[in-house]
């Protein structure tokens, strides 16, 4: 780990379990760990440049995005993608927009080692990599108003009633996600499953901090953008007639 990028925090937080407690934290998990099997390719440029790229989630000091990203004189606005799979899409993303940069989280080994390989191949300045819970990195590692958009693209959707706890799209997620979005910052989520779209919306709609910025068309979900590349989960659900939003929103 780098640790230049890494900063005590300015002012007093609210507690957070640290270390070893951080692993014994209880809370409902809307993740499984995937370390997975990586191919050489992978694992070698994991090696390589992970100590460039690359962070563990830790939950113990905060992140200086702007040191991380490489030039505090001319800092990026940062978009946080949470779950980029094996980060082809993010890849593509960031080539296309080199003027914002991405800090992609995911807890897929392999995925990290792809998205590294392609940050090399395809000569990406813009993107950063995290390992390990998003909610950790959001209320332990991010600094108020830091970000200037967050990504969620398929995320699991627990389709049994009985895990639909374990979603990620809460309002209590949502609430601390927004403590970390500037003003203008932008929401993006995109799912193939039409009740988790629909608790999306709901959820997304009932906060005061946003506004929809496609509330009357198709019901209040997005066109899907022209920049939002089309996933493999996305290819999967429509190979299986399912129906794809998106939702665009924008915090006030």
């Amino acid at each position: 780990m780098v640790t230049s990028h890494l900063v005590p925090p300015a002012a007093p937080r609210t507690p957070a379990p640290v270390g070893d407690d951080l692993h014994r934290e209880q809370r409902v998990r809307s993740f499984h760990p995937r370390k997975g099997r990586m191919s050489d390719a992978q694992r070698a440029a994991l090696s390589r440049l992970w100590s460039a790229y690359g962070i563990r989630v830790d939950g113990k000091q905060l992140l200086d995005l702007d040191t991380f990203f490489g030039d505090p004189a001319a800092p990026l606005p940062v978009i946080l993608e949470i779950g980029f799979g094996m980060g082809d899409a993010t890849a593509t993303m960031a080539a296309a927009d080199p003027s914002t940069g991405i800090l992609a989280v995911d807890v897929h080994t392999p995925g990290h080692g792809n998205l590294l390989r392609r940050i090399e191949s395809d000569g990406l300045a813009n993107v950063r990599l995290a390992e390990g819970d998003a909610v950790v990195l959001l209320r332990d590692q991010l600094a108020p108003a830091s970000l200037a958009g967050l990504r969620i693209y398929f995320p699991d959707p627990w389709p049994k009633a009985r895990h639909h706890k374990r979603r990620l799209i809460q309002p209590e997620f949502l609430a601390l996600a927004l403590s970390r979005l500037r003003p203008g910052a932008t929401v993006h989520c995109a799912t193939d499953w039409e009740p988790y779209a629909e608790q999306m919306l709901e959820v997304l709609s009932a906060s005061p901090e946003l506004e929809n910025l496609h509330p009357d068309q198709d019901g209040g979900y997005a066109p899907r953008p022209d920049w939002r590349p089309v996933t493999k989960f996305e290819r999967q659900g429509i190979d299986k007639g399912h129906v794809v939003h998106d939702l665009l929103f924008r915090r006030r």
